[in-house]
């Protein structure tokens, strides 16, 4: 296996990776100029936890040339773990919060210009995870000096894939009506406003649905229909 960009891997990426490479794949080799997480024949996977951001110009730089998986991890069962600053346990308890493949929407809303490009494809990766925190004095004072330490993966629960725009489509809930508001999401969905608001920015913008008005002051939407 190259070693190229894993020194500084936090665990669930390098989990993520464990999973779903195979024996056959080459690790973190050079392609374009850009190091790729897995390289499956003419297949690029890339393993992006968070910040789809700063994936923009390296997608648009590869995805000319080669078919692209952005596999992206979302704890739908996580546990909370707080540890002394040299990593001894203090406590391990469940998370309320669980996630689901809307969560995607949180990081699609970063690039959305790129979704209806043929060779990408975009996975959302249901995990159960541990979320380490550590009293190292590191963190901010809201966090009364906690601060983040590492993610890790525990399980893989599901894959989801998604080739096209449309496909998106599939993660809305089916009794939404059409038109809808983003409150309308936002309950049938079981999210937060602000997650349907990101959910809907991402859709319109990759043309998968559009705005055909207001309802009051909320923007109206549906799907597009494709002749």
């Amino acid at each position: 296996m190259n070693k190229i960009g894993t020194l500084a891997e936090k665990s669930l990426h390098a989990g993520i990776k464990a999973w779903y490479g195979r024996s056959t794949d080459q690790f973190e080799v050079k392609v374009d100029g850009f190091v790729i997480d897995i390289v499956r024949e003419e297949q690029l996977i890339e393993i992006q936890t968070r910040h789809f951001g700063a994936m923009k110009r390296k997608l648009k730089r590869l995805l000319d040339d080669h078919p692209v998986l952005l596999l992206h991890p979302i704890a739908q069962q996580k546990w909370i773990v707080r540890e002394t600053a040299v990593g001894d346990l203090i406590s391990r308890r469940k998370s309320p919060k669980k996630g689901q493949p809307l969560d995607l929407f949180s990081e699609l809303m970063r690039i959305p210009h790129l979704l209806p490009h043929p060779n990408l494809v975009v996975g959302a990766i249901l995990t159960q995870q541990e979320e380490v925190w550590r009293d190292d004095g590191q963190g901010s004072w809201r966090r009364k000096g906690w601060s983040l330490h590492d993610h890790h993966l525990l399980d893989v629960v599901a894959l989801h894939t998604f080739a096209t725009p449309a496909e998106l489509l599939a993660m809305l809930p089916p009794a939404l009506p059409q038109p809808f508001t983003n409150k309308e999401l936002a309950k049938l969905a079981k999210i937060r406003v602000n997650l349907a608001q990101r959910t809907t920015y991402t859709l319109a913008r990759c043309q998968a649905i559009e705005q055909v008005g207001k309802k009051g002051r909320a923007n109206l939407y549906q799907f597009v229909t494709v002749d």
